[in-house]
């Protein structure tokens, strides 16, 4: 290429960049819902998950049963004992390979998103942050008073201070909705590499 085709070649493409404009700012809206938590159940239920809008844990707990997860036969994870008692305690797994067999991990979440059914999952407390993702089945607890509109709400609140990088918290994963892929023929499938499934208690008490 000679010197002036590049010249030319360049010169057309300063001619043809577009214009900067100035960085709006990330917190300066976004959509908001007449009811948020019935949103959240809604965009969770899109995702293939489950939401249970409950008064007490005790209603959680009978919701569970019903839907087969509580098996004590299984290895069950629980940072939430009132609702689920765990079968081992997790503060005794060395090596994270061997909960390749938990059944059911019970979480607690720090907030949900109404917009698209995320929850925030800060893994402080959590001494292998695969347990989310090698359970067969996961429930996640948040507080109906911790649900946020949307995502621009949801950082917002991350880079306060409260359940979020600048408290302290190293590492933390959004999550929605069970495993899933679309990937071969277009098909969807629930659970191909992570939690088959996935119920998130809105509690109230």
């Amino acid at each position: 290429m000679s010197a002036d085709s590049r010249t030319t070649i360049l010169s057309a493409v300063r001619k043809a960049l577009v214009p900067t404009a100035p960085r709006p700012s990330p917190f300066a809206g976004g959509i908001q819902y007449p009811d948020p938590r019935q949103q959240f159940a809604e965009a969770l239920q899109v995702v293939g998950g489950r939401c249970l809008r409950v008064a007490t844990l005790a209603e959680a707990r009978a919701e569970l049963e019903s839907a087969g997860l509580l098996k004590p036969d299984r290895r069950i994870c629980s940072l939430v004992p009132e609702l689920v008692p765990a079968t081992f305690d997790l503060a005794d797994v060395a090596d994270p390979h061997t909960l390749e067999d938990v059944w059911l991990a019970v979480l607690p979440g720090e907030f949900a998103v109404a917009e698209n059914a995320a929850i925030w999952l800060p893994t402080d407390r959590l001494r292998h942050r695969v347990v989310p993702f090698l359970t067969q089945h996961l429930v996640l607890v948040v507080s109906s008073r911790e649900v946020v509109h949307n995502m621009h709400e949801a950082y917002q609140r991350l880079t306060s201070g409260t359940g979020g990088w600048e408290s302290g918290v190293g590492f933390g994963v959004f999550l929605s909705g069970p495993s899933k892929t679309a990937d071969i023929e277009q098909s969807l499938v629930i659970g191909a590499h992570g939690a088959r499934s996935l119920h998130v208690v809105l509690c109230d008490g």
